[in-house]
């Protein structure tokens, strides 16, 4: 009799067992979607994505003219490209002299030590030289450099807005309020991409992004993918990266760094490209431009002996052959 009611009682407890748990397998699904939308929101650099970027609404940008003796303009925008927040870039602004209308050329510079940086360098010889050549150049000097605004203090967020800088001076260059500004000197219809180093990678991302045309001239340009392309460098930094490294793999904890590199998107690439490459240069290997070139063979590739990476001794060569570029191409 007792084993009878030990057996039964056994029975009893198992079923209770069983149907707790079964109702906690029923129910689990549920916690992992509150999991999920709370991982989702807690995800701010996902509007940064290359497949974000693309379907943003960029806001509203005024491009004024500051200091109109030295060049300067001042770019209000929306970096997070959230209405509601706006900052402010500064850069330099060459315009020709003549009656016009011109082209306008965007200057995209690469890295440069904020402690040394003044507004133009990294773009100001080439600019004064499509200049005087009767184009209208804009280089930006991007947040937290010259005069702008403090960038981001999530160092990839700060990477990040820079696609964005050169996506809402696109922007502002096809306002009517644009126009206010330069009069008549700007042709309303050509616009051409110069860039260097990693202004390379900002450059063919900002492609990437828009779909558009714009015949684009890169010298030295970082290509290889996020985040090779910023682990590459970090012994440069003062840490010798430390920071960079930590910040990055916390990054890779959440976000799929796959979404954030131009490198899987090059077949979105519409506009005509020519790529100039020196082969002693220091910051980016040569091999780095023969295997995108490989990649994009519809790249006109051009390949300097004994050339570095500000394309000396070759740079007369090198700007002269963007200039013959953007003027074969000018509409």
């Amino acid at each position: 009799m007792g084993k009878t009611i030990l057996l039964i009682t056994s029975f009893i407890l198992t079923g209770i067992a069983g149907f707790f748990l079964a109702k906690k397998l029923i129910t689990q699904p549920q916690f992992f979607e509150i999991s999920k939308k709370e991982d989702q929101e807690d995800r701010p650099l996902d509007i940064y994505s290359i497949e974000a970027l693309k379907i943003a609404e960029i806001p509203n940008s005024k491009f004024t003219l500051i200091e109109q003796s030295e060049n300067l303009f001042e770019l209000e925008f929306s970096p997070s490209l959230d209405p509601d927040i706006k900052k402010k870039t500064t850069g330099v602004i060459h315009i020709p002299k003549g009656t016009g209308p011109f082209p306008i050329v965007i200057m995209i510079r690469g890295y440069v030590d904020q402690e040394i940086y003044t507004s133009g360098v990294g773009t100001d010889s080439a600019a004064k030289y499509f200049s005087q050549n009767n184009f209208i150049t804009i280089a930006p000097d991007f947040l937290g450099y010259g005069g702008s605004d403090p960038e981001s203090e999530n160092v990839f967020e700060t990477r990040f807005q820079t696609y964005t800088t050169i996506l809402s001076l696109l922007q502002s260059i096809k306002e009517p309020s644009f126009a206010q500004v330069l009069g008549d000197k700007w042709d309303q219809k050509n616009i051409f991409i110069w860039a260097h180093s990693n202004g390379g990678h900002i450059a063919l991302t900002t492609l990437i992004i828009t779909g558009a045309d714009y015949p684009t001239t890169l010298w030295a340009p970082v290509t290889k993918p996020f985040p090779y392309n910023v682990l590459y460098y970090t012994d440069e930094a003062e840490d010798r990266g430390k920071l960079i490294r930590k910040e990055l793999a916390r990054f890779e904890d959440v976000y799929d760094t796959d979404k954030f590199s131009f490198t899987n998107y090059l077949g979105d690439i519409k506009a005509p490209i020519q790529l100039h490459q020196g082969t002693t240069d220091d910051a980016v290997p040569v091999e780095w431009s023969r295997k995108f070139v490989a990649d994009k063979p519809d790249i006109k590739y051009f390949e300097y002996p004994n050339t570095d990476h500000n394309l000396k001794p070759n740079w007369n060569l090198a700007v002269s052959r963007g200039l013959i570029f953007f003027r074969e191409l000018t509409r």
